[in-house]
């Protein structure tokens, strides 16, 4: 009787764990995709279904910044596709600073867009790829329905600032210095690794990123696109179209290359709901530093807008 008994418990012990294993979702795929920007190839990763999120790194990084973000969202029934911008990982590489200048980036975020069949997306950027997203909203608003920006203000603020505030113009001193021919000379795929990543268990994938990557190239975004005035060298303020879908903001105050200063008025260059977020505890990757605190901030946001 006894063992009836037992072997009875054990069946029904299986039979639970059974349909709980099957009750379950099963974890979402990452997908290696590309897309077409005239002769440039675009790599980018996708997780999920549901709305388009597209994800876009800056310097020094690859697509694999986002994988904590993309199973936050992908889990919350949308869809999330990671960039490795050009020159970096395993998208092409063309030659020379003119192919860096901002209408290719935003080209190849539209190309992305294109390739998931979808319109419009929300764009979410960090570092050089907030700066793409800004300029993505700013001269293809209609492929945006919402932003998402991490650390690089307005291009109205950083002008602002790059004009008038001391720090800030001290802080930008380093984007001068990589703007000089062969500057890219100084830099390693370990050297970058230990900037960027923050995971022990991401160190071999940053360090094969970046081994594939072209250092020449990342200089070149800065060669490109960086304001290389300060002062009264940065000339009068220019003019930008307002942004008509909702805005956020993400910012590590600890930065030391981006001043918190920069996002002051961003309001006033969008006509909808503008939300910011500021972490006193995060310096320049906010997105690593804090980021249960960003993770949960961003699928909250979105999921309010949906």
């Amino acid at each position: 009787m006894r063992k009836m008994i037992f072997a009875g418990a054990i069946a029904a012990a299986m039979t639970l764990a059974f349909a709980a294993n099957a009750a379950a979702p099963a974890a979402a795929k990452l997908e290696d995709k590309y897309a077409q920007n005239g002769e440039v190839k675009i790599h980018y990763v996708a997780e999920g279904k549901g709305p388009l999120v597209v994800l876009i790194h800056g310097f020094p990084d690859y697509w694999a910044t986002w994988k904590p973000l993309m199973k936050t969202l992908s889990a919350a029934g949308y869809r999330t596709v990671a960039l490795d911008t050009r020159g970096y990982n395993l998208s092409d590489k063309p030659q020379g600073e003119a192919a860096y200048a901002m209408p290719n980036l935003v080209g190849d975020v539209a190309a992305v867009i294109k390739a998931e069949g979808v319109k419009d997306a929300t764009v979410v950027g960090h570092d050089w790829g907030a700066a793409i997203a800004w300029n993505v909203v700013l001269t293809r608003p209609e492929l945006v329905n919402k932003l998402i920006i991490f650390s690089v203000p307005h291009p109205a603020g950083l002008a602002r600032e790059l004009a008038t505030n001391k720090d800030q113009q001290a802080n930008s001193q380093y984007a001068r210095n990589v703007q000089k021919e062969g500057s890219e000379n100084q830099l390693t795929a370990e050297r970058l690794a230990g900037m960027a990543n923050k995971d022990p268990k991401e160190a071999a994938g940053y360090l094969e990123a970046f081994k594939r990557s072209d250092f020449a190239a990342m200089m070149n975004y800065y060669r490109a696109n960086y304001p290389r005035g300060v002062g009264d060298q940065v000339g009068p303020p220019q003019t930008f179209p307002k942004i008509k879908v909702p805005v956020l903001v993400i910012h590590g105050m600890k930065d030391t290359a981006l001043n918190a200063a920069g996002h002051a008025g961003t309001w006033n260059y969008v006509d909808a709901d503008t939300t910011i977020v500021m972490v006193p505890t995060a310096g320049h990757w906010v997105q690593h530093d804090a980021e249960k605190l960003v993770d949960r901030t961003i699928k909250d946001w979105l999921d309010a807008r949906r």
